[in-house]
């Protein structure tokens, strides 16, 4: 079980709903990091993807929500789920491998029931550090220090702009 998403260095994601960054190379590493495999994301996540992004393609998306009549699960590859607890099990039941991985996207109250969750906890995240000083309204969850970080590269200079680093987070 993974987690993955980006943040400023002091742990902003996002504000009014919105990323307030645009690094390209950090979608281009969420989406070859996902792709195949289920991940599980909150309603409010789910509606701040742009509507001709959604769902996100090759890809289950299982939105927790108490509102399903709010998420277009008519649509190919989108599920619901009233609890994180239900969204693991479909998700488990929509691996295309049965060691394949499930993500956890967000929000906030996503990461935290995850690593919370005692049967399938998260063991491992990546974290997009975009080095600006930015307003947020939501920020990423902290990783306490059973967590090892193994910094994936340096430093890079985005197309947009903004310098970034990705970075791998593991517990056992």
């Amino acid at each position: 079980m993974g987690a993955i998403w980006a943040q400023s260095p002091q742990g902003v994601i996002g504000k009014d709903g919105t990323i307030p960054w645009h690094v390209p190379e950090d979608l281009r590493f969420f989406s070859i990091t996902t792709t195949g495999n289920p991940v599980i994301m909150g309603r409010r996540t789910w509606e701040s993807f742009p509507p001709k992004f959604r769902p996100l393609p090759a890809r289950p998306n299982i939105v927790v929500t108490s509102r399903p009549e709010t998420v277009a699960s008519d649509q190919e590859n989108v599920w619901t789920a009233a609890s994180y607890a239900e969204a693991l099990d479909l998700a488990r039941s929509l691996l295309a491998e049965p060691d394949g991985d499930i993500w956890a996207i967000g929000g906030t109250r996503i990461w935290a029931d995850a690593l919370a969750h005692e049967t399938l906890p998260l063991t491992r995240a990546f974290v997009t550090t975009v080095d600006l000083a930015v307003d947020g309204d939501t920020v990423a969850p902290r990783l306490d220090d059973s967590w090892q970080r193994r910094e994936l590269a340096d430093w890079a200079e985005s197309s947009k702009g903004p310098r970034f680093r990705v970075d791998e987070y593991t517990r056992s």
